[in-house]
């Protein structure tokens, strides 16, 4: 009879016990700047027990919603010695069972951990078409889509240790940090591999390694002294998130009335954000709509959600000792909930950096979303984000080489107009700077393979204020047409990520002629870029083109270089004496592209379609 008892309670102590199916976050820090944590608890009916917590940790708030599977309590964690705790379920008075929850201890400095900036060179990849390390994850038990390299839009198999694998590569390279698009969790059955379509945003996808596996990257990242700069989504998950199946709130998603399964397509339209004449069925329509059919829209306006993904970012940062965040469809979020998620981040790392996609094609508006923007102020709104990426820039970069004759408003006019409105920018050096990333053409498809229009557009990019950002392949003069071949064109795998590769171009010797020398000049120019503090932090001085030669300078009080832009196909004359305001004493300077020293007392002749970086003497 006692043998009955015992496993009749054996049997209910372990039904009970799998009620709580997860906890998250899964684990926390001590002596975190913001002391309160929120603590998704889920599983069966789990809404019925009472909480509490070991250690004489105080519940300030506890949350039930209409799905009886979550229970949402917030604590109080000041004075938290690193160690575990226990979370207690309680019913009528009586524990039912407990878990053990851990809280670590932070690395040293880790408050004021320093983010990118203008002194680095950003390298972009598509972790799943840069390199394949290890084989044995290509397709894994529990994720639907399986590899299939002879799909456009197919798993191709690259993964976290592939990257690790090519480091040197990426530094040799000059480039100093990496941003790789998400890595988290995709479980969509087609087209998983863009990973932008998250299905648990507290676990890499198994495809790509594991949570480990990105540690370690961070960990082999720092020891060569790269950045690593996290891919993060705030304004959608996958339709296949566990939280999407079994919705913690009826309002945790934007679900439209009239659309199939809620759906309805966003508009795409971010103007309605600040334009005080829109209506709020526009503005509703962009900021609530769906990305995809596969990106159910998060309602950030819900406490509930913002702090669940306040706290996913922060955890992110303090477990991979995470060097900066690239978020996501940034002005597509609810922008004051957006405000609140960047600024949680930025209080906890004030030194940390965030740069934000804000997909607009005027400076104005694309100034409106950077932190402190006196334009933003117009409208009552700080949106509390370092930075913004320069896509009025990359506009006018991918249309002016090819205007070779130059009107009122065509050729190298186009860059002069772009920075004649940095005043908008309430933080200038702070801005992302790019000739191309994994949604737009490639910069070689854009100008036909042509070396020379490609350097002229590398000169531009890491030479201007701001921070170059860089996408991989187009140092080989990597090919990729968007509108005719689809998003797998542009996303192309590296030569020599995958055993049996025929030819690897992560080594000089398995490059062709032409891919070495877009590699070496790309790896002259931004070597150069790292100790050139005028670059990184000096101001800019331009002159309006002459015959499509377009004159800039970048300074300090102690540093000047002078960059020459001939978008002319044939040779031009340069007065430098037009100069003398900025070039004062100097008589010459040296020319880093040919190492060759210039002579600044007389005329210089550069041939068409070149450039020359020369920094003063």
């Amino acid at each position: 009879m006692k043998t009955y008892i015992h496993i009749l309670v054996l049997f209910f102590s372990l039904s009970v016990f799998s009620q709580v199916e997860k906890i998250e976050p899964p684990f926390w820090w001590s002596g975190m700047q913001n002391s309160e944590l929120q603590l998704m608890c889920y599983g069966k009916n789990i809404a019925q027990f009472e909480i509490s917590i070991s250690d004489g940790i105080t519940v300030l708030n506890r949350k039930k919603t209409e799905n009886p599977n979550y229970q949402f309590i917030t604590i109080d964690t000041k004075g938290i010695a690193p160690g575990e705790v226990t979370i207690s379920f309680s019913k009528k008075g009586k524990v039912l069972f407990s878990k053990s929850y851990a809280f670590k201890k932070r690395r040293q400095n880790s408050a004021l951990r320093k983010g990118f900036d203008a002194s680095d060179a950003m390298y972009l990849i598509m972790p799943d078409r840069f390199a394949n390390g290890n084989s044995a994850n290509d397709s894994t038990k529990n994720t639907v889509e399986k590899v299939n390299r002879s799909q456009n839009g197919g798993r191709h198999g690259g993964d976290i240790q592939g990257v690790i694998d090519h480091l040197d590569y990426i530094k040799e390279l000059g480039m100093t940090a990496l941003w790789s698009t998400p890595l988290l969790e995709d479980n969509e059955p087609i087209y998983s591999y863009h990973t932008y379509a998250q299905s648990d945003f507290y676990k890499i996808d198994p495809r790509y390694g594991s949570n480990e596996d990105y540690k370690r990257l961070a960990a082999e990242m720092h020891k060569r002294k790269l950045k690593l700069v996290m891919d993060y989504v705030t304004n959608h998950w996958g339709s296949k998130h566990w939280m999407i199946q079994d919705l913690p709130t009826k309002d945790w998603i934007h679900i439209w009335k009239n659309g199939e399964k809620g759906f309805q397509r966003s508009s795409y339209r971010m103007e309605t954000q600040f334009d005080e004449n829109a209506s709020s069925f526009d503005a509703k329509a962009c900021m609530n709509g769906w990305f995809d059919t596969t990106m159910p829209d998060m309602n950030q306006s819900n406490p509930l959600v913002l702090n669940y993904m306040t706290q996913n970012a922060i955890w992110w940062i303090e477990y991979a000792d995470l060097d900066g965040l690239r978020v996501d469809t940034y002005s597509y979020n609810d922008k004051q909930a957006i405000a609140k998620w960047t600024k949680a981040i930025m209080d906890e790392y004030p030194n940390f950096n965030i740069v934000g996609e804000v997909w607009m094609h005027s400076q104005a508006q694309v100034a409106y979303w950077q932190k402190d923007s006196k334009i933003g102020e117009i409208d009552s709104f700080n949106s509390n984000l370092p930075s913004v990426m320069d896509f009025t820039l990359y506009d006018a970069l991918t249309a002016m080489f090819y205007e070779d004759n130059a009107t009122w408003d065509t050729g190298m006019i186009k860059a002069y107009k772009n920075f004649t409105n940095d005043f908008l920018y309430p933080n200038i050096n702070n801005i992302m700077v790019f000739a191309g990333n994994h949604d737009t053409n490639r910069i070689s498809e854009i100008y036909k393979g042509d070396l020379k229009k490609y350097k002229l557009a590398m000169t531009l990019i890491a030479t201007v204020r701001g921070i170059p950002q860089f996408y991989y392949g187009d140092e080989l003069g990597m090919l990729g047409n968007k509108d005719a071949k689809g998003d797998g064109d542009i996303r192309r795998d590296f030569p020599g990520g995958w055993k049996g590769d025929v030819k690897n171009a992560f080594e000089a010797s398995g490059r062709t002629a032409t891919q070495n020398a877009y590699f070496n000049f790309t790896k002259k120019l931004f070597n150069w870029r790292k100790e050139n503090k005028a670059i990184h932090v000096g101001k800019t001085m331009q002159f309006l083109p002459e015959n499509n030669v377009y004159v800039y300078f970048r300074y300090t009080d102690s540093e000047k270089v002078m960059v020459i832009i001939n978008n002319n196909p044939t040779p031009q004359e340069v007065d430098v004496a037009r100069f003398s305001e900025i070039i004062k004493n100097s008589t010459s300077g040296k020319e880093i592209l040919s190492e060759k020293r210039i002579d600044l007392t007389k005329k210089l002749k550069i041939a068409g379609k070149t450039s020359m970086i020369i920094v003063l003497k």
